[in-house]
């Protein structure tokens, strides 16, 4: 860990002068307490980096939250054992999940499903209570649910250091998620220039507590993230379906883990009750179990927090792009993604070119760097990967 100045505090190794930069802007906001900690995975974002865990008194930057409202993972071990998938044709395991899961952005299903029934009359009440319509942002919300998304969101089929499956996947709040960011973002925007507060980047804008405002975002930003954790177990249930089918036996469920990585909870850090924003960061309170994912060909890592007080009990959320999607794909062929992904049964396209492992910091590095903030559990390495393009 460096301290970069009294406000900023850093576990990135491998970091950009601009990434830097742009943390030490967010941390000098008059309403951090008491400083912005950076992850390992820390790269640069909208206002304020990925990978950074933001304390605030009295106020959120709803850009600092992320726009994929409780964006996360979730993974799943198995009574299932390397020797059950031996011999068996891994792509029709790949096309059985493509088939039940919607990939790509704007896709959704086609008809709500028996299992997402439950799930949404919980949302549907939850929105009720907080006196509002999620149709209002998107009128097929119902059917995002169950859906995966594109960029580096994912689903595998994975091994452990004893051979054991596992299966685990990346999405969070979807259409939904994106347009009740959006929304709050602009708001924030518009009280600014009302009132006339200079700010040092337009996505720093925040709202105050103890106004409509902040309520309001309050209350929809909750019902995001419960959207976002519903939507992964959904998914999760739909793999652990198309995973048992495959192998001929009830997928038994030894372990779950579900985590987020993009959002805002009220907490008490250096004496003060305060909202700590993770925008590309999980909570690592000491035990807590969570999962920090690498690239499509790289290892993932279930973890467990070792509650690290200067992180503000936090941790990275994943490897962190060290290349932009357009600059992975001026540096990369589909040849050489090939080659990364030697050994995984996916789905060959160039479309997933700006997804090369290379184009994401080590993450044997990142963990690294993060060893005083958790300590690993399990080792994955995925077989099967499913992505939207």
């Amino acid at each position: 860990m460096e301290t970069i100045s009294k406000r900023l505090v850093s576990w990135a190794s491998i970091i950009e002068d601009h990434t830097l930069e742009q943390a030490r802007t967010a941390s000098r906001m008059p309403f951090i307490h008491p400083h912005l900690a950076l992850m390992p995975d820390a790269h640069l974002g909208r206002g304020a980096t990925v990978g950074s865990v933001i304390p605030t008194l009295g106020a959120i930057m709803p850009a600092a939250v992320g726009v994929d409202i409780g964006c996360g993972m979730i993974a799943v071990r198995t009574q299932l054992q390397r020797s059950d998938l031996e011999g068996r044709e891994l792509g029709e395991l790949r096309q059985q999940i493509e088939r039940s899961i919607p990939l790509s952005a704007g896709h959704a299903n086609r008809k709500l499903q028996a299992t997402a029934e439950p799930r949404i009359a919980e949302l549907e009440q939850l929105a009720s209570d907080g006196d509002f319509d999620p149709a209002s942002y998107a009128k097929q919300w119902r059917l995002q649910l169950g859906s995966l998304g594109s960029g580096n969101h994912f689903i595998e089929v994975s091994l452990d250091e004893a051979g054991a499956v596992w299966m685990f996947l990346h999405s969070g709040s979807r259409g939904v998620g994106n347009r009740i960011a959006g929304h709050h973002i602009k708001v924030a925007q518009r009280l600014a220039q009302q009132w006339w507060i200079d700010l040092p980047d337009p996505d720093l804008a925040y709202l105050v507590e103890g106004t409509e405002e902040f309520d309001r975002y309050i209350t929809e930003l909750r019902w995001a993230q419960r959207f976002a954790l519903l939507n992964r177990e959904e998914m999760m249930d739909r793999v652990a379906n198309q995973l048992g089918r495959f192998v001929g036996a009830e997928i038994q469920e030894l372990e779950r883990i579900n985590c987020h990585h993009n959002f805002t909870e009220s907490e008490r850090h250096f004496g003060k009750q305060v909202w700590v924003s993770r925008k590309g960061a999980i909570m690592a309170d000491e035990g807590r179990p969570g999962l920090i994912p690498g690239s499509m060909g790289t290892a993932s890592y279930v973890v467990e927090g070792l509650g690290n007080p200067v992180s503000l009990n936090s941790a990275p959320h994943g490897a962190g792009r060290r290349l932009s999607r357009s600059a992975a794909r001026r540096a990369f062929s589909r040849d050489e993604l090939r080659a990364a992904m030697v050994g995984i049964e996916y789905r060959d396209t160039d479309a997933f070119i700006d997804e090369i492992p290379q184009a994401y910091k080590p993450i044997d590095e990142v963990m690294a760097d993060a060893s005083d903030l958790v300590r690993v559990r399990h080792t994955l390495r995925q077989i099967v990967n499913v992505k939207g393009d």
